[in-house]
């Protein structure tokens, strides 16, 4: 790879490169939002599908502690009673003094004798009104098998209607009469698992005995087709308690479960998980969401940025790269964009314009100079040719005379030295000669003086300089022959002091519309200035030299250069107008 630089000089596109980061990172951005929010929503409800099961486990244990203390409540008070009645007390007056308990007993109170008589009651007369069979039959078997502990009986369902009937019986000694204590489930229930869940709540509570009969349900599901099959009511049963989670209709909801103990029942509470998380913490959750279109605001307002400002600015900066490289026709075209960039093009397309007349000015003043130059040459080369080289080999003739005479003499020897000097001195003012006025070009053309300056190259300095002509030769006015010429013995000479190389090559070739003259090592190579105003600066005078003379002939110069690969300098120059 070479580096580059001439009058069609192209960007590196660095910031290109910046833009195209910025770009990636903001969709980066964009997706990094996406994955996090997303990826916190999954992570929110994993951990909110836990905690409503954790709350629903906790809230189901807890209603089945305090229904079982409900349970033991009305045991303990049936036992009271029963003692009261063992210690002769009469069995009115014992319900008399006890009518704060009939709200725990809302089926009915009463005494019974060891055999099934009445001997008194209190409260709902349901005990005594029922005529169910079932019922009679419960009845019956709580008094006979009444014993110093409280006995409960299976629900009883009532043809009636009014619901299933726990039965709760004692008879504190053989013979005493037999309490018996009856309440609706459904009631004490309600009253206990009211607070579980709401009226607006999506969820259910079922209270199942062991018989599978719905003792109490509320909420979407109330009703179940087989209650012991449902999810948790075997474990419930069983004594144990937790939760699990079951779709059902694509929604997933947590059963929590336990059992109440002295009855043999299961308490079941189920929800949908996702109706208890809170739908504004829910919409919190899309909170990075909102960067996104703040994210794309901003590559909408960066691609605007980049076709109305960045892009024409890196336009202009080429442009006027093209233009320190003396492209004057380039900064005319409009890059577009944005109005100060459109009045910043203007004002260098003035300062271009001012530049380009002063060059005109100083190209003229530069050329006279040089015509000067090249006629002073001129002069000097046919003064040392007529007068100084023509009296120096009289001169080595009259010592070759003299030495032909004193021939034996010891003085002889030191003539053969001064004629040897003589003839040093001859070779060295010929060699100066053709270098002020190359005889080669002005008698036989541009290719032989070229082919004869390599030669020379060659011969003076021992690096090899290979020449090469392409395409059919064609001659030129004389001052861009002399100004072509001037340029390769400029190139040259500068690859012999400074490029340190083996080898190099001087090619010209006649292309259909323009000369190209190349010159090439294989040495340091260097740095390249990024305009020619830094070649003086940089210390390359021979490269501005060789600008100032391209420039003179109208020619494009490009100079193909990097450390340690070399150098490769190319003139362009379209054929004269005659």
């Amino acid at each position: 790879m070479s580096n580059s630089r001439s009058v069609l000089f192209t960007g590196l596109g660095k910031q290109g490169w910046t833009l195209q980061r910025f770009v990636w990172v903001v969709l980066v951005l964009v997706v990094f939002l996406m994955l996090v929010t997303f990826g916190s929503l999954a992570v929110h409800q994993r951990v909110m599908r836990t905690l409503v099961g954790e709350r629903d486990e906790r809230a189901v244990r807890t209603a089945a502690s305090v229904l079982t203390e409900q349970v033991n409540h009305r045991a303990a008070a049936v036992r009271s009673l029963s003692l009261r009645a063992a210690d002769g007390v009469s069995p009115d007056d014992i319900l008399l003094s006890s009518d704060f308990l009939l709200p725990d007993f809302d089926a009915g109170l009463a005494f019974f004798s060891p055999e099934g008589g009445l001997l008194a009651s209190a409260g709902n007369d349901y005990i005594l009104a029922s005529t169910a069979e079932n019922f009679q039959e419960a009845l019956e078997q709580a008094i006979n098998q009444a014993g110093p502990d409280p006995r409960f009986s299976p629900a009883v369902s009532d043809p009636d209607g009014s619901g299933e009937v726990v039965l709760v019986s004692t008879s504190a000694l053989p013979g005493a009469p037999v309490i018996v204590g009856a309440f609706f489930p459904a009631a004490l229930a309600e009253h206990t698992l009211s607070s579980l869940l709401g009226p607006e709540d999506p969820g259910s509570i079922f209270l199942i005995s062991a018989t599978g009969q719905i003792l109490f349900g509320s909420g979407d599901r109330s009703q179940l087709d087989e209650p012991l099959s449902h999810p948790g009511v075997y474990e419930a049963l069983g004594g144990e308690s937790g939760a699990l989670y079951i779709t059902e209709d694509g929604v997933e909801c947590v059963i929590a479960y336990d059992g109440v103990v002295p009855l043999g029942w299961a308490l079941i509470v189920e929800e949908p998980w996702e109706s208890v998380s809170s739908p504004l913490l829910n919409t919190t959750l899309f909170a990075p969401l909102i960067l996104i279109p703040g994210l794309l605001l901003s590559l909408v307002a960066l691609w605007f940025g980049v076709r109305q400002i960045v892009q024409p600015l890196q336009s202009l900066e080429n442009k006027s790269r093209e233009l320190a490289w003396g492209d004057f026709q380039s900064i005319e075209t409009a890059v577009g964009g944005i109005d100060e960039i459109g009045r910043l093009q203007n004002t260098l397309i003035y300062l271009a314009r001012k530049v380009k007349a002063s060059q005109n000015s100083l190209r003229g003043y530069i050329g006279a100079i040089t015509t000067g130059q090249e006629e002073e040459r001129r002069r000097l080369a046919r003064e040392l040719h007529d007068e100084t080289i023509q009296s120096l080999i009289a001169l080595n003739q009259r010592v070759q005379l003299a030495q032909m005479e004193l021939e034996g003499i010891p003085y002889s020897e030191k003539l053969a030295e001064i004629q040897a000097m003589t003839e040093g001195i001859i070779k060295d003012l010929r060699r100066l000669t053709q270098g002020l006025r190359p005889l080669y070009l002005e008698d036989l053309g541009l290719v032989p003086a070229l082919d004869m300056l390599a030669r020379e190259v060659q011969q003076s300095t021992a690096v090899p300089v290979s020449f090469k002509r392409l395409g059919p030769e064609r001659r030129l006015p004389p001052e861009v022959e002399l100004g072509l010429f001037r340029i390769a013995q400029e190139g040259l000479s500068n690859v012999v002091r400074h490029a340190r190389s083996s080898r190099a090559s001087l090619e010209i070739e006649f292309k259909p519309e323009q000369i190209t003259l190349t010159i090439s090592d294989n040495g340091r190579g260097f740095v390249l200035p990024e305009s020619p105003a830094e070649f003086a600066t940089e210390g390359h005078f021979g490269l501005l030299g060789l600008y100032e003379r391209a420039e003179l002939l109208k020619a494009k110069m490009e100079i193909f250069t990097e450390p340690g690969q070399g150098t490769r300098l190319v003139v362009n120059l379209p054929y004269p107008q005659v």
